[in-house]
């Protein structure tokens, strides 16, 4: 909000609208929704307000986690698995999310999925998944993956690590439910809110998606805490927004 033309109610009703609308809210829809003059003004604002969406504090994933990969973008040319990623469409996203156990009304077992991490990532190999996984999830954490080599004994070091070999792709989804649940929705919000996303900008939508994620029991505090997070961050300039964002 440092030295900003929109004015600072402006940025309230901003906060308010992408904190506790459920699917999000596009830059051509809060353009509408708050009569602000242009596109890019808009598009600039959410961009500053995902930059204040990752608490440089928060606490890593503990206990059970699956952690997993996914395709954002078309298909690939004559690529399978993980090397769709060379399509120049395409980007690979890791992700890791909370399994916590419950007992629902009728005494019977179930999960359900707790905290969210992702990450745009170049490649699924062992050091970007270590990498990954050390900033990411405490050490000692039960890690819950597929047979993927990137998830070797080097990068899984310090985990208590469940490897559950699948037989096709379409079994994936039955190996890890709750990732592979998060990486659908993601998906579809990602076309259906934004109807696309640029990959130089996608490290910043999936921190938004992470950010509501993790707060989707509770908007009006998502709403608090994202003023709170957001006063804590620097200014940035719209030249640097536009930069391609880094992957691990």
């Amino acid at each position: 909000m440092h030295r900003s033309k929109i004015p600072i109610q402006e940025w309230f009703w901003s906060v308010y609208l992408v904190a506790t609308r459920t699917p999000g809210i596009s830059a051509k829809q809060l353009q509408r929704q708050l009569g602000i003059s242009n596109y890019e003004t808009a598009w600039y604002l959410l961009q500053r307000l995902r930059k204040g969406m990752v608490n440089g504090n928060r606490a890593p994933l503990d206990g059970l986690i699956e952690a997993d990969e996914t395709i954002i973008g078309g298909p690939a040319k004559g690529m399978k698995g993980r090397g769709v990623t060379q399509g120049v469409h395409n980007s690979l996203v890791i992700g890791a999310v909370e399994v916590m156990p419950y007992v629902d009304k009728k005494g019977v077992g179930k999960e359900r999925a707790g905290r969210l991490r992702l990450d745009l990532i170049d490649h699924a190999d062992e050091k970007t998944i270590r990498e990954f996984l050390k900033i990411n999830v405490a050490a000692g954490a039960s890690v819950r993956t597929d047979g993927w080599r990137g998830y070797s004994r080097t990068a899984l070091s310090g985990y208590k690590h469940t490897a559950q070999v699948q037989g096709s792709p379409e079994h994936a989804h039955q190996l890890a439910p709750h990732i592979h649940r998060v990486f659908s929705n993601l998906k579809t919000w990602l076309q259906g809110t934004h109807h696309g996303v640029e990959a130089k900008y996608l490290q910043g939508y999936l921190d938004e998606f992470v950010f509501r994620f993790n707060r989707r029991q509770t908007p009006m505090a998502a709403f608090q805490t994202l003023l709170g997070i957001a006063v804590t961050k620097k200014p940035i300039s719209l030249v640097k927004l536009r930069e391609p964002e880094s992957t691990g």
